[in-house]
């Protein structure tokens, strides 16, 4: 694979990811780019000590051209596909229409264990009369594969469909993403595939906390100044799109604060903001998401703003001392508590919270005589001996 003309290109077909991105690495000097089109998904090729294919596509010249070039089916060793609807992974039975050539080795076809069984009788019927052995692998992500002497880790995408995969290799801080992430658009979840929005929006989070510098999606062109853009930009939609595109922020916040959200009902809270700053609503809602996250710091700050707005003042104060009661200054937020009593002393959740303040600070004594919170902490107590006293089953 030494023959630097194989690499040479027009601006059309097959380029290298090192013309594409500005940048030069072995790794971005021997992986070549196929751009897809509305029925075929961009396809990679890893030129390194043999070929491996990344979603073949779905476009036959695709490998027509790579062979023209100069390189023999025989040379390809592996594909790997990153799921399995067909745009993406056609090209594989394709390659089967080619003569071997004088190659020997097996044929190895990756992919995830929940991958479209239909497909993989297709592979199994297609490889039938091809001259070399055929090697299913299926795996389910976690794994460092080599493909053709660059390894790369397999990361279990699920989300856009159950089966989905993403490649990252390490020291590009490159991520083959299929249709996980695409630049300046978002797939919609596959339900017939096991989609769903929820797993996507947590396996794009889960990206985002990875350093990655070059996306290299299934659609569209590579991505590397942007990349972090693009990755905040795919977990915007995903969150639109699980509250509904026409949905006002502010209502898409409380839905998803109601399912336990908090951390994407406190991003729309935030685009809220963004687009109506006077939306005291969102400014509520972010703060109570931020105590209930365990931000207190960012919640103190919050409460402290809209206490500065002047309306409603109890509230503000009651998600104060909650919040300083998290950090741990029980004097402080007893001052609240007590503020709050002075103009409403029948206010049931300052009581509770009044009492769970002392009790913290280790005034037991002071606390029980807070009725609401005696009364919590004594059946709480009742029914943790009741447990205990329940014969084992």
């Amino acid at each position: 694979m030494g023959n630097e003309e194989l690499f040479e290109t027009t601006s059309e077909g097959w380029q290298p990811l090192s013309r594409i991105l500005g940048a030069s690495h072995p790794f971005f000097d021997r992986t070549l780019y196929w751009e897809g089109y509305d029925n075929s998904s961009n396809v990679y090729v890893i030129a390194g000590d043999s070929l491996t294919i990344i979603d073949p596509g779905n476009d036959y010249v695709a490998l027509a051209d790579l062979f023209r070039r100069g390189f023999l089916p025989s040379d390809v060793r592996k594909i790997v596909l990153t799921h399995g609807h067909v745009e993406h992974v056609m090209g594989a039975v394709e390659l089967f229409r080619y003569p071997a050539g004088s190659g020997t080795d097996a044929l190895e076809v990756i992919f995830h264990e929940s991958g479209p069984r239909g497909f993989r009788e297709m592979l199994e019927e297609a490889a039938k009369e091809f001259p070399r052995a055929l090697t299913l692998t299926e795996i389910r992500g976690g794994e460092t594969i080599d493909l053709g002497g660059f390894p790369v880790e397999v990361i279990h995408t699920p989300g856009h469909t159950m089966d989905s995969l993403c490649l990252y290799q390490s020291p590009t801080r490159s991520l083959f993403t299929g249709d996980t992430v695409l630049p300046y658009a978002v797939a919609s979840p596959d339900p017939a595939a096991g989609g769903r929005a929820e797993y996507h929006l947590f396996v794009i989070k889960q990206l985002m906390t990875r350093r990655i510098d070059v996306l290299l999606p299934g659609h569209g062109r590579p991505v590397a100044a942007e990349a972090r853009r693009v990755l905040e930009g795919s977990y915007a939609g995903v969150v639109k799109k699980m509250v509904g595109l026409e949905t006002p922020w502010i209502e898409g916040a409380a839905t998803l604060a109601q399912k336990g959200y908090l951390e994407e009902s406190l991003f729309c809270c935030e685009k809220e903001r963004e687009l109506h700053p006077e939306n005291r609503k969102a400014l509520e809602l972010k703060a109570t998401c931020l105590n209930d996250l365990g931000r207190f710091p960012e919640a103190i700050e919050a409460f402290e703003q809209l206490q500065e707005e002047g309306e409603n003042p109890l509230f503000p104060l009651l998600g104060k001392g909650v919040a300083l009661m998290g950090l741990g200054k029980y004097g402080e937020s007893l001052s609240a508590f007590e503020k709050i009593l002075a103009e409403k002393p029948d206010f049931q959740e300052a009581l509770m919270y009044k009492g769970m303040a002392l009790y913290l600070s280790g005034r037991y004594d002071e606390a029980m005589q807070v009725h609401p919170f005696e009364k919590e902490f004594m059946e709480r107590f009742k029914a943790t001996l009741e447990k205990k006293a329940r014969p084992s089953l």
